[in-house]
């Protein structure tokens, strides 16, 4: 059996890691190819290009890199062509993944959506895409399958993929950290991008807190050495030499943190699966702020705050004057998010310094840590897109297949605990 996998970010490169690990495991003669990066390329996918070095953000980016996208379409149908796959699984990525589902259905391949696009979120009307494009979606997150499901598209709750790594943590909601163990990360997102937009607010509502609550160490915390020689640069030329920066310890540190300052993205389910208090920011300029206004749907930017409330879809509130003064955040909000035109510096600051000095305003948000996470946060996505993946290839349910995983893993806790 053949598989092609295709991830853009390095999450995304990430999650098809393990996806294709789970489909070598179950079916030991599949063979993977796809476009992806480096994590796929170590579990044995033949990668036909490396994307993830292309990842990018806002239109303008997107037009500059069109031709990059053009050519990595083309080679992706070559392969379709000269080695035709039994399935076509597209990891996030959509702007991309739109093109590549549209080659692959001509072709007569099913596609498979895992960790699919958000368009619950910000672009309701391409579900009539979806339906056309995509055979079947292997969804994240218990909100999404019933969104994807009452729109008429065909979705298997398969959970997130980043607790297939991710052990659940105990809760810490008694663990109060002696004075020299304050610490409070800095995490400023993976791409360049983000970090040169979002670091200086993270360090200036480190100041604040620091002259409030001197004895609290920061660290922040990057993926790569590359993104760590250009944060030591920004902090320099801040000032801030009393913060330090750690490269690919990002969830050792979660362990040892009190609390976190950090950008939106997928980091919200490695806090939560840490049980970890944290503040989240997201700053845009005003004319993007505008934009996103007249498409957004989610109530939230942040995953875990969707998947805290019962109302995480809304109708659009478009507005025609972005806030210069940055509003309180949503009290609905385990996660206290901004996105900003605005420094949300300060009210970010005031947040970590009530985690630091009060125990029971902490305790709160770990408790509600632990109820989400008590729903959501549980292992075995991989090993169920990958029963699914091999089921649709072989015109099987791919529902069924995921039962029959969820009821082998339930045998086996059986038989552990026992």
């Amino acid at each position: 059996m053949r598989v092609f996998l295709s991830a853009g970010e390095p999450s995304g490169d990430h999650h098809a890691a393990l996806l294709a690990r789970s489909l070598q495991a179950r079916c030991p003669d599949v063979e993977c190819v796809g476009l992806g990066g480096p994590q796929m390329a170590a579990e044995g996918v033949d990668l036909v290009a490396d994307m993830t070095r292309l990842a990018v953000m806002w239109f303008l980016r997107v037009i500059l890199s069109i031709h990059r996208f053009v050519d990595l379409a083309r080679r992706a149908e070559r392969s379709f062509l000269d080695h035709r796959p039994d399935v076509c699984v597209l990891v996030d990525f959509p702007g991309f993944h739109w093109w590549l589902a549209w080659r692959a259905k001509r072709h007569g391949i099913p596609v498979v959506f895992y960790c699919p696009p958000q368009i619950w979120a910000w672009a309701s009307w391409r579900k009539d895409k979806m339906r056309r494009l995509v055979d079947h979606v292997l969804a994240p997150l218990p909100f999404e399958h019933e969104w994807f499901t009452a729109a008429g598209i065909s979705s298997t709750l398969v959970g997130h993929p980043f607790f297939d790594e991710f052990a659940v943590a105990p809760t810490r909601t008694g663990a109060v950290p002696a004075p020299s163990a304050s610490l409070v990360l800095l995490l400023p997102g993976s791409r360049g991008q983000e970090i040169s937009a979002n670091l200086p607010s993270l360090l200036r509502g480190a100041k604040i807190v620091a002259g409030r609550v001197p004895i609290t160490r920061f660290v922040v915390a990057v993926l790569h050495d590359r993104h760590a020689a250009v944060v030591r640069e920004m902090i320099a030329r801040a000032g801030g030499s009393a913060v330090e920066v750690v490269a690919g310890r990002t969830r050792s540190l979660m362990a040892e943190a009190r609390c976190a300052m950090a950008v939106s993205g997928s980091v919200s389910l490695e806090l939560l699966a840490a049980r970890l208090p944290a503040v989240i920011i997201y700053r845009i300029g005003g004319l993007a702020y505008i934009v996103q206004s007249w498409f957004r749907h989610a109530r939230f930017i942040t995953l875990v705050n969707l998947m805290a409330v019962a109302d995480p879809i809304l109708p659009i509130r478009g507005v025609f004057s972005p806030p210069m003064v940055v509003p309180p955040a949503d009290p609905d909000a385990i996660y206290p998010e901004y996105l900003a035109v605005g420094d949300p510096a300060e009210r970010a600051a005031e947040h970590v310094v009530g985690w630091l000095t009060d125990a029971a305003a902490r305790r709160s948000v770990v408790e509600r840590l632990d109820e989400v996470a008590a729903r959501v946060a549980r292992s075995g996505s991989a090993s169920r897109a990958a029963a699914a993946v091999l089921a649709i290839a072989a015109g099987e349910d791919p529902a069924a297949a995921v039962r029959g995983v969820d009821e082998t893993m339930a045998r086996a806790k059986v038989v552990h605990a026992a």
